[in-house]
């Protein structure tokens, strides 16, 4: 597994957002999996766009 290093203030926001006891890699996967459903959307919203 590759190591990734962070700054302070990074991790300090990563660990505002972590609930209970998740682990580092839990939530990075969920915000990870939320920038892509939110990709998904934005790209399928411009399909509409003057129908």
């Amino acid at each position: 597994m590759p190591e990734v290093r962070l700054d302070r203030e990074t991790l300090e926001r990563l660990d505002n957002l972590r609930i209970e006891d998740e682990s580092y890699d839990e939530l990075i996967t969920e915000l990870i999996n939320i920038y892509e459903a939110e990709e998904l959307t934005l790209s399928h919203a411009g399909d509409h766009v003057g129908e």
